[in-house]
């Protein structure tokens, strides 16, 4: 993932949810510089995801989301 990529997903991670916003901080923190294009591309789709309903992805009470980004969000949950 280039610079731009990552400073755009960066810039994404910004979320009106306190809890969330550490979250998605942290592991672009600790993953971002090492994401593949494809997890990049699947985290940016999955950051399309209003707050709450990515919340509830996050902490695992839901997974109602397409099965090609089933694999960042265990990366995120991991986290």
């Amino acid at each position: 993932m280039d610079r731009l990529q990552h400073d755009r997903l960066k810039w994404k991670c910004r979320r009106g949810l306190l809890e969330l916003d550490l979250v998605l901080e942290r592991f672009l923190r600790r993953e971002g510089k090492t994401l593949s294009e494809s997890d990049a591309a699947a985290l940016s789709e999955l950051l399309e995801q209003p707050d709450n309903d990515l919340w509830e992805l996050v902490i695992g009470r839901s997974d109602r989301v397409d099965a090609r980004l089933r694999g960042i969000l265990a990366q995120l949950r991991a986290c």
